[in-house]
């Protein structure tokens, strides 16, 4: 779900951020190899009951996440978008999705679109996908045939946002101004989840979770490349210049380099169990890593192939979404509030102070 040129990776769900300079800033934990804990600005909160995923608007600067409560067979009770102030961390609205045929259109993947002001989520119950007004909350369209709806991501370059249907091992694309599906790729036999695009390129990169490899769909390619990454991958990221991918692999608990020119993996690092989510931090490279079981998020150096820092989060840290300046977040699905709810963890560059700009800010110079 992360898309290259705008620089915003996500991953699983709690809040990690890096230091000017690339330097970690972890709370009350030293990186690996150091003799001294680097301290930042944290904040964590209880949010609601059945957190899965977020994005930042560098636009409106708010922080989006999906919420819905309801395991499968069980029917889904309840769901909300909820619009985040990124510096107090406070609930600013909440927008519940429509319902169709009786059924709420429950949300889950998230990404935006900031050159329309719009908000592309999943709807993977429901085998569809919807726009929402990033103005507003009001809900603009459902797009339904996209069997298993997992993630989404925007390439606003080309006004084009992609869906990986699970269920149907499809890459769907849509025009962001039409709202209307342009392009369908389907590899069969594939588990599409994962999704990260490069705008520079205008390729979409898929994690296949069935098959432990990454689908390549490329303009103007005949068909999909399939490259090897490692064992059961769930979540994907590029490198800054697009020509290495990471998979944060949940079934071998790994995190994956794919030289992807090359199409093969160059280095697997063990960062913990169910690695379920990544992001890239743009100025250092790092590569923020959410394992769902072990409660932790890993800090990883993609060249050297090392962890280099931990952070302990509450349990199951589900996605993590990095800004451009730096500052992480991380929903969880706890259940650790005073209601049980889940949480959202935030955690800032040392450098920066509390305040309104401290989750997004400019890029800093790297």
């Amino acid at each position: 779900m992360a898309s290259l040129d705008r620089r915003v990776r996500r991953a699983a769900a709690t809040a990690v951020a890096l230091a000017f300079g690339g330097a970690l800033a972890l709370t009350g934990t030293a990186a690996a190899g150091s003799g001294n804990p680097v301290r930042s600005h944290t904040a964590a909160v209880p949010l609601t009951q059945g957190l899965y995923q977020s994005a930042y608007s560098e636009r409106n600067d708010v922080l989006w996440a999906t919420a819905s409560v309801g395991q499968p067979p069980a029917p889904v009770t309840a769901s909300r978008l909820l619009r985040i102030d990124p510096g107090t961390l406070e609930v600013e609205a909440e927008y519940t999705p429509p319902t169709n045929n009786g059924t709420v259109e429950a949300v889950y993947g998230i990404d935006v679109d900031d050159e329309h002001n719009t908000l592309w989520v999943t709807n993977t119950r429901n085998n569809s996908v919807a726009v929402y007004s990033q103005e507003t909350g009001r809900h603009l369209a459902t797009r339904l045939n996209v069997n298993h709806s997992r993630e989404v991501v925007v390439d606003e370059k080309r006004d084009v946002v992609w869906v990986s249907a699970f269920g149907d091992g499809a890459l769907v694309a849509f025009d962001s101004r039409t709202l209307k599906e342009i392009k369908r790729v389907t590899v069969l036999g594939s588990g599409p989840t994962g999704l990260s695009v490069n705008e520079r390129t205008g390729a979409v990169y898929a994690a296949d979770f069935t098959n432990s490899r990454i689908i390549e769909v490329a303009p103007g390619s005949r068909a999909p490349r399939l490259v090897p990454t490692g064992n059961g991958p769930l979540s994907l990221a590029l490198s800054s210049d697009g020509r290495t991918a990471y998979t944060a692999d949940q079934t071998s608990g790994t995190m994956s380099v794919v030289d992807l020119r090359k199409g093969i993996v160059v280095k697997s690092v063990a960062t913990g169990e169910g690695a379920k989510s990544l992001a890239v931090e743009p100025c250092s490279g790092r590569v923020l890593v959410a394992n769902r079981l072990a409660g932790t998020v890993s800090v990883v150096d993609p060249r050297a192939g090392t962890v280099v820092g931990s952070v302990v989060t509450e349990a199951y840290p589900n996605h993590v979404e990095v800004t451009d300046g730096g500052t992480a977040y991380v929903v969880d699905k706890s259940g650790s509030g005073p209601a049980g709810e889940d949480g959202l963890t935030r955690i800032g560059p040392s450098a920066q102070a509390p305040g309104r700009n401290v989750a997004a800010g400019p890029r800093p110079a790297c």
